[in-house]
């Protein structure tokens, strides 16, 4: 499995983040990075990370807490078209769970994907989410437990 780093965006990186994108006909699974930094910034207790192996971005991944209802979540993960099918998706998703399950209270991450996602489904459930039998706004909610 190739070696990823997360970092937080920062002004040294936006800019590289915000050239990263899917395929095109993935476009309707995924929110445009621009858009998820825009969001932690209305919601600041999400957190925007840049996906780097060997240093260069690779993809962009964001974790959050809800602070109405405590329960910690990951809304956003995506890797660049070019680098797809190279094994950065899975550990990226290996290493933002490690992250996330590490918070203080954290017994449990929420995600949720388009019902046409397959390749998403595959491989949350290959890492430990199942799904709870949710939809919300149309997406399927999976589940990881931590303890």
């Amino acid at each position: 499995m190739p070696k990823i780093e997360l970092q937080p965006v920062s002004a040294s990186n936006y800019a590289a983040v915000l050239a990263l994108d899917v395929k095109a006909d993935q476009r309707g699974f995924v929110a445009p990075n621009v858009k998820s930094i825009a969001d932690s910034k209305i919601w600041p207790t999400h957190y925007p990370l840049a996906i780097l192996a060997d240093g260069e971005p690779v993809g962009f991944c964001m974790w959050g807490q809800d602070p109405d209802d405590g329960h910690f979540h990951i809304p956003r993960l995506m890797i660049d078209a070019k680098h797809q099918r190279k094994g950065f998706g899975r550990a990226a998703a290996l290493e933002l769970v490690k992250l996330v399950a590490s918070q203080p209270g954290c017994d449990a991450i929420l995600l949720s994907f388009m019902p046409a996602n397959t390749g998403a489904e595959a491989l949350y459930a290959s890492i430990g989410f199942k799904r709870t039998g949710e939809v919300q706004e149309g997406e399927i909610v999976m589940r990881y437990d931590v303890t």
